[in-house]
């Protein structure tokens, strides 16, 4: 910008001394605006789904977040939502746990992702390598403390076995992860990997999880359409057995495989001026024991079912 300032000056100067007139060399600097490297969006969806998931039991959700990114290829940025799927896991018509004293006053209202990495086109224009940590952060309060027994794999007396959050752990997570873009004229996309250094999301003995994806966009070329589609694999290790049903879970008896596929298939229209919508559909290979769903929302329903999806999202 000082260069672009002192050009016009000079400029200026040599018109007033010939007579020119300097509206061009004002225009031009006028027509260089500095980019800012911080970006803010907010969003409105009928549905939070993360990998298959409702977080919010097929209710709508508000979200939004900022980005920070230098021109080194360095990033951060902090992401937020609201959520339900904590609390929906205790009390009266919590799945998995039918106590209704210990954990009934759960919360955990929202979802505060933070992260940060390196992104930058290492191999050639348009294919940017990308690189980071992400934090997902869950403000809890009356998790319940229950009491693990039994052997590594097998869970008993010890609370919700049907439960994502077994045993009341603290459901923050942290995974590192690595990203290749792509660009093939029309179509751009994503093949990463996600490692979670922690359990993942409060699943018992669950680090060491990982979520290889695929995501490809095709731009139409029609009214702002591009259409998108995605699938994943959610690996978790060390699935939990339950030998049988106790007085403090009604959890059936068998093997309770947390790992599942993903997809999602659906279209974004951008609108302009920083404003998109989409319209989705995803499902899930989730698996369920006997009548009990391994990824349940209350009263027993399939946090991972089929879901159509539609959102609105501002970017600034």
């Amino acid at each position: 910008m000082k260069t672009l300032h002192k050009t016009a000056i000079s400029a200026a100067a040599v018109a007033l001394l010939s007579g020119v007139a300097t509206t061009a060399a004002f225009a031009e600097e006028a027509a260089a605006p500095e980019v800012s490297p911080i970006t803010a969006n907010v969003t409105v969806a009928s549905n939070y789904i993360y990998r298959g998931l409702t977080q919010t039991n097929n209710k709508p959700a508000i979200q939004g977040g900022f980005d920070y990114a230098h021109e080194s290829g360095f990033y951060v940025g902090n992401w937020n939502s609201s959520i339900s799927w904590i609390s929906d896991s205790y009390g009266a018509n919590g799945y998995g746990n039918k106590q209704t004293t210990p954990g009934a006053s759960v919360t955990g209202p929202i979802e505060m992702d933070f992260y940060a990495g390196f992104k930058k086109e290492l191999i050639a224009e348009g294919f940017a390598t990308d690189v980071g940590v992400l934090q997902y952060y869950y403000p809890t309060s009356g998790l319940p403390n229950y009491t693990y027994a039994g052997n590594a794999t097998t869970l008993s007396n010890a609370g919700a076995v049907s439960s994502r959050q077994f045993l009341g752990y603290n459901p923050s997570t942290t995974e590192i992860y690595a990203a290749q873009n792509f660009t093939a004229g029309p179509v751009t996309g994503f093949l990463k990997v996600s490692y979670a250094a922690t359990n993942l999301f409060g699943i018992y003995n669950s680090a060491g999880s990982m979520y290889p994806d695929l995501t490809a966009n095709y731009d139409t070329g029609f009214y702002g359409i591009t259409l998108n589609a995605h699938a994943g694999y959610q690996y978790v290790p060390n699935n939990i057995t339950q030998a049988a049903a106790t007085a403090t879970t009604s959890s059936p008896a068998g093997t309770y495989n947390l790992s599942y596929a993903d997809w999602k298939l659906g279209l974004t229209k951008d609108f302009g001026g920083g404003l998109s919508g989409s319209a989705y559909y995803t499902g899930t290979t989730a698996q369920k024991v006997s009548n009990v769903y391994v990824y349940a929302t209350p009263l027993n329903g399939n946090q991972g079912r089929g879901n159509a999806v539609v959102s609105l999202t501002k970017t600034f």
